[in-house]
């Protein structure tokens, strides 16, 4: 039975030169645009994706300075009536 080690090493793909790799992700891409299988995104989807985008980053700006404004909960437990 195979002994566990603290680190694994890298096989298959991962252990390959970095170079090596990027040839055959791109042998893949251009073999997925010659079959019709890739995706080009049109002025419109893009357009879509990056309105998406916009109204994640400002929720999420929201959000932490909502958290920001709002007292800690330890700042609440300390200032609560009868907590003297």
């Amino acid at each position: 039975m195979p002994t566990l080690t603290s680190q694994k090493r890298p096989r298959g793909f991962a252990a390959m030169d970095p170079q090596k790799q990027r040839a055959i992700s791109a042998e893949g891409g251009r073999a997925a645009h010659q079959s019709g299988n890739a995706h080009e995104f049109n002025s419109e989807e893009a357009r879509a994706a990056g309105a998406l985008s916009h109204a994640h980053r400002q929720r999420r700006a929201a959000e932490s300075q909502a958290q920001a404004q709002s007292p800690s909960r330890e700042e609440a437990v300390q200032t609560s009536p009868g907590s003297s």
